[in-house]
């Protein structure tokens, strides 16, 4: 279903705009909680625009139930406890009926007991670490299964990688994530002496040391691949350094799974070619809707303005929200999240997007090439892989399911067969 085709159906559900805004006293409120400020503002600031985009563009055609949808923008500033704070006075003081935000794993489980509490629902568009699955969440970026696990079996299997150097921000998306990697590449035969794991702070700029680290790495001439789980601004940093140390991508390969077309718009990319990403959606992908997307961003934001996967999400969740919210003609929070299970709506590259029981979707993962342009050649895609809250690779996890359509519980112990617990304490 197109945004053209939402008008027709709210138009005939509920006559002109006019008379059904006319039935409407008060606007639907929907809060975006995004950094417009600090590290993570690089990444964010999109975020905050294509929910506004998507807005505008659903109040064109029609609304929803009858009613304008107000944007209710904050400003968590890259403070972790803030989104906890602000994605209170979103839900309290400002009533949003849904939250659609943050980035960084922690400050999604920073807003996590709020929203538990008080019943909130917020949609989290960025690729995650798993090994969680709140009621009070749809994840609508990728699972290590849709993105991390994928690209290693690419390095492994194209690329003929022997030696990996796991570099990530120093926060628990990037040390779960590389937990996962640990045990999946000794489970690939890789020994646990040829695999170099290292954190750096948010904001990391000093990257001589640990780029002349990994170079060191394929001093005995096995070939060394880099998976990075680097946020935020200090990919700037990254990347530079391994141009001003002469590493090219045939020297030694990087797959960033936090890097898009949103990070490459700051940076000189000609040093960069062939470098890779892991991701859902890039820019470059070949649909017609993708087409119609990509040029009304250009049109509303400017023509240098990108689009990337975590606005990819933002748009599928964001319009399965919508249809949810018609389906169930209320925006309570649990008849829609009942009317979430099972939406379907195209993805961007051609496919189409699908809500599971574990509140995760079944995504294509693609694989693309930097280009000099600072955008990316697609390599590799796969049909829709459904996303696994819980990884197979962890044995404490792999006996684990999440379901809340049918089991009412996102930790269900397999073996057991009890619910483990409810909230997202974990």
């Amino acid at each position: 279903m197109t945004f053209r085709t939402s008008a027709i159906v709210l138009t005939a559900l509920l006559g002109t705009t006019s008379m059904a805004a006319a039935q409407c006293a008060d606007p639907i409120k929907v809060g975006v909680l995004h950094s417009l400020s600090g590290t993570m503002a690089i990444s964010e600031t999109t975020l905050k625009d294509t929910m506004e985009l998507l807005i505008e563009n659903q109040n064109a055609a029609g609304g929803l139930l009858g009613c304008e949808i107000e944007a209710v923008v904050v400003d968590p500033a890259s403070d972790w406890p803030l989104f906890a704070e602000k994605a209170r006075e979103l839900l309290t003081v400002s009533e949003v009926d849904v939250i659609f935000g943050s980035w960084t794993s922690v400050s999604r489980k920073s807003a996590l007991p709020v929203l538990e509490e008080l019943n909130g629902l917020m949609f989290y568009p960025v690729q995650y670490e798993g090994e969680e699955s709140s009621r009070n969440v749809f994840y609508t970026g990728a699972a290590p299964n849709q993105q991390a696990i994928p690209a290693t079996d690419y390095f492994l299997e194209e690329l003929g990688v022997e030696k990996f150097a796991l570099l990530g921000t120093d926060y628990v998306y990037p040390r779960t994530t590389n937990n996962i990697l640990e045990a999946y590449l000794q489970s690939k035969g890789i020994p646990a002496e040829d695999i170099f794991v290292n954190y750096t702070p948010f904001g990391h700029s000093d990257w001589a040391t640990i780029v002349a680290d990994v170079v060191a790495l394929g001093a005995d001439g096995k070939q060394v691949g880099v998976i990075s789980t680097i946020n935020g601004d200090a990919n700037i940093g990254f990347y530079k350094e391994l141009a001003a140390a002469g590493v090219s991508a045939d020297d030694l390969p990087v797959v960033a799974f936090s890097v898009g077309e949103e990070e490459l718009s700051g940076l000189d990319t000609s040093d960069l070619v062939g470098h890779l990403a892991a991701w859902n959606y890039f820019q470059s992908a070949e649909s017609e809707l993708n087409d119609e997307w990509v040029a009304a961003w250009k049109a509303k934001m400017g023509e240098d303005r990108v689009t990337n996967d975590p606005m990819e999400a933002h748009y599928i969740g964001f319009n399965m929200w919508v249809n949810a919210v018609t389906e169930a003609g209320t925006t309570d929070v649990d008849a829609v999240r009942e009317a979430m299970y099972g939406q379907e709506f195209p993805n961007l590259t051609g496919g189409t997007a699908v809500m599971l029981p574990n509140h995760h979707l079944a995504k294509p993962v693609l694989i693309g090439e930097i280009t000099a342009d600072g955008q990316f050649d697609i390599i590799s895609q796969t049909s829709e892989v459904p996303g696994d809250a819980w990884t197979d690779y962890l044995p404490e996890s792999a006996v684990l399911v999440s379901d809340w359509q049918t089991l009412g519980c996102g930790m269900y112990n397999t073996e057991t067969e009890t619910c483990v617990q409810l909230t997202s304490n974990y």
